[in-house]
């Protein structure tokens, strides 16, 4: 019996090493076709994501347009140092590390829970319908999501006309980050469903079906049958999420941001921005731009290792 099992064992070896060389010999003999192919994507893969990183050199120079990036003079951590030692750095770094950890303590789970929720729905009609209402916020910009939020929370708008008020929440620091995470949720969750809305779809029916049988409630249905499905895909989303904990987009915090709750909503990000493309302070903006992606990276490895430790060895 074991003689046979080591047969099968190295034929099956033979057969894959001689597949793999039949594969080596067709795209050594027709390799034109592959360069054709392969070589425009390639081309451009390389010029618009590995030749701008030549950029981040700025943030080690004094940059001047005109002796462009190889003319300009160097000096070092020059402007790291100036970021670092900038009386506001805490404030900025605590505004953005506030905004997303509460946003992802608040918003990560939503998605999850629309998923179980939408998988109990029997009707596949109305099951669509509900989907399409929750998906439908995904398609609106980010500059008209946040002037919806800005006229429902005006001092006319419906939201004080509905509690008899006249309370301008754009303008209360304390209100910014609620109404920057809310509207955040409302947006992308039933979006950040669909994922786990199928992974879903794969959980064993036998099983489910058993666990009806055996009295299961709803809470030990999904711990036992519909969790081991998503597990997994949950694990890696939470990691690629932690690890972009710092990769605040400006473009909703800066049109959400007045100047009465700048305490609040004045991120990194922001920062960036206005000492850029508005002060034309290209090294600076460089320099803090590379210190936020530096922190993030850390942080996507650390999260990683720690999640793969508790989660038996599995992580990205």
């Amino acid at each position: 019996m074991n003689k046979h099992a080591d047969t099968a064992a190295v034929m099956g070896r033979h057969g894959k090493s001689k597949g793999l060389h039949n594969t080596f010999v067709y795209v050594k003999q027709h390799w034109q076709l592959y360069v054709i192919f392969l070589l425009p994507a390639l081309f451009l893969t390389i010029l618009f994501r590995y030749v701008p990183m030549g950029g981040i050199l700025i943030a080690f120079e004094r940059y001047n347009p005109i002796k462009g990036i190889m003319g300009s003079e160097w000096v070092g951590l020059k402007y790291f140092e100036r970021f670092l030692s900038s009386p506001d750095f805490m404030t900025y770094l605590g505004n953005t590390l506030k905004l997303s950890i509460y946003g992802l303590l608040w918003g990560f789970p939503v998605p999850i829970l629309l998923a179980f929720l939408l998988n109990r729905i029997e009707s596949k009609g109305i099951k669509k319908k509900i989907q399409l209402v929750l998906y439908m916020p995904n398609f609106i910009s980010v500059i008209v999501l946040c002037g919806i939020v800005r006229i429902l929370l005006s001092v006319t708008g419906p939201l004080n006309m509905l509690f008899g008020t006249q309370i301008n929440f754009m303008t209360m620091p304390e209100a910014f980050r609620s109404i920057y995470i809310i509207s955040g949720i409302w947006q992308g969750a039933g979006w950040a469903s669909i994922m786990y809305t199928a992974a879903l779809s794969n959980a064993s029916k036998e099983l489910k079906e058993a666990a009806l049988i055996d009295g299961a409630n709803i809470f030990q249905q999904i711990k036992a049958v519909e969790w081991p499905a998503i597990k997994d895909m949950v694990v890696i989303q939470f990691i690629l999420q932690a690890g972009n904990i710092m990769s605040i987009g400006f473009e909703k915090a800066y049109a959400l941001q007045t100047d009465l709750n700048l305490k609040s909503s004045e991120i990194i990000a922001t920062y960036v921005y206005k000492k850029g493309l508005l002060d034309g302070d290209y090294s600076f903006s460089t320099a803090v731009g590379l210190f936020n992606t530096v922190i993030n990276v850390i942080l996507l490895l650390v999260v990683n290792k720690v999640v793969s430790k508790m989660n038996d060895g599995k992580g990205i």
